[in-house]
């Protein structure tokens, strides 16, 4: 349940003057402050006053973070209070080893204020969505077992969690990324758009129709979700990553999946909306000639929504500016897509031709949600 109040943010670093850097950083913010010098100092005052977000110094005596953070998992109030690592340890196990232990963030130092109150202010309110969501959820669930439900209120219940789950997570995957933009917006309109002209033309309609489409267009904010797993120094670099840094980068598709996957184990049972998001997330970075990741999917093996993603997030991705690219225009995105080697090696042919068709709604709709990034 959301706190009454200034959210309250808990530093723990045994180097005074590096809490002192943070609180500078953030003193901008409206909050409310707390700090420990050590592990053992900041289980003990946490166990009496939990805070709304904790940001943990690694390299610590005694204690350090990564125990810090597994003891305080232990203290029942504290074990969904949301975790950033603010450390200058960055080797890639360590980063690797804050994400297992259950941190939502990991910012290696030394970093930009704009960045640490960026990422401060996008967790705290994810985390106040979900708390408010679990309260929701309670306050159903005490409903629901004092008298039934009709079909239909359940339905509409179950409808709006859900779509507030695709919303609170959709804008993190965006506001971790400082380049995106409005990408999660106009990405979801071009898929909408692409899966409508698919339908209308009686294309794939095994798969497509008219309650598929809407799922689509709902999960689209969600293909980047698995970008959280991914290190700030390569998410955030300021250039083309080379190719160690690509590979860790690719890894997102796949932790996306498994994000998905955690919320399918955790409903009980396969759920549209879910499989959909799935199939989105894990494949839109597959190309039809089998030379995309995670997986080199080849053809009609590769998902329809991963096929209809490609196509939508390759022409945002080129009319959008990048730290190692200019935007584009609408004409200069098309002439690079369209190509033959676009149509048979990159995407599924049918979704080409659909691009084709509708390329005047894609400008009108880039042009309806432009932003600072686009050209």
């Amino acid at each position: 349940m959301s706190r009454p109040g200034r959210p309250r943010i808990f530093i723990v670093d045994d180097v005074p003057e590096n809490i002192q850097i943070a609180l500078a950083h953030l003193k901008s913010l409206d909050l409310e402050f707390a700090y420990a010098t050590s592990g053992e100092q900041a289980i003990e005052r946490m166990r009496s006053r939990t805070p709304d977000l904790v940001l943990l110094d690694v390299m610590m005596p005694g204690m350090d973070g990564f125990e810090t953070l597994q003891e305080l998992r232990t203290i029942e109030a504290a074990q969904s209070i949301p975790v950033i690592f603010l450390t200058a340890r960055s080797e890639p196990e360590d980063v690797a080893k804050g994400f297992e232990l259950g941190g939502v963030d990991y910012i290696t130092k030394p970093f930009h204020g704009v960045e640490l109150r960026s990422r401060v202010r996008n967790h705290l309110e994810l985390h106040r969505y979900r708390m408010d969501l679990e309260q929701t959820v309670r306050e159903r669930t005490k409903t629901l077992e004092e008298r039934t439900k009709t079909l239909e209120e359940r339905t509409r219940e179950a409808d709006l969690l859900k779509d507030v789950t695709i919303v609170a997570m959709g804008e993190l995957a965006e506001h971790r990324d400082t380049d995106t933009g409005g990408h999660i917006q106009r990405t979801s309109d071009f898929v909408r758009a692409l899966a409508q002209n698919l339908y209308d033309t009686g294309k794939f309609l095994e798969v497509l129709t008219p309650a598929y489409i809407t799922l689509l267009h709902k999960t689209a904010p969600l293909h980047d979700i698995g970008k959280v797993g991914i290190p700030d120094a390569i998410l955030l670099k300021q250039g083309r990553l080379d190719r160690l840094e690509f590979e860790i980068m690719k890894k997102h598709a796949e932790y996306g999946e498994e994000v998905i996957d955690k919320l399918i184990l955790k409903a009980g049972q396969q759920m549209a909306f879910l499989q959909c998001a799935k199939d989105l997330v894990g494949s839109h970075h597959e190309k039809y000639d089998g030379s995309g990741y995670p997986r080199g999917l080849i053809g009609t093996a590769i998902p329809l929504a991963g096929r209809i993603m490609a196509v939508a997030d390759v022409y945002d991705a080129l009319r959008t500016r990048r730290a190692y690219k200019p935007a584009l225009t609408h004409e200069q995105t098309m002439r690079i897509i369209v190509n033959e080697e676009g149509r048979s090696r990159h995407f599924d042919p049918e979704v080409y031709d659909a691009l084709i068709r509708v390329e005047e709604e894609f400008a009108a709709i880039a042009q309806r949600n432009k932003d600072e990034m686009m050209c």
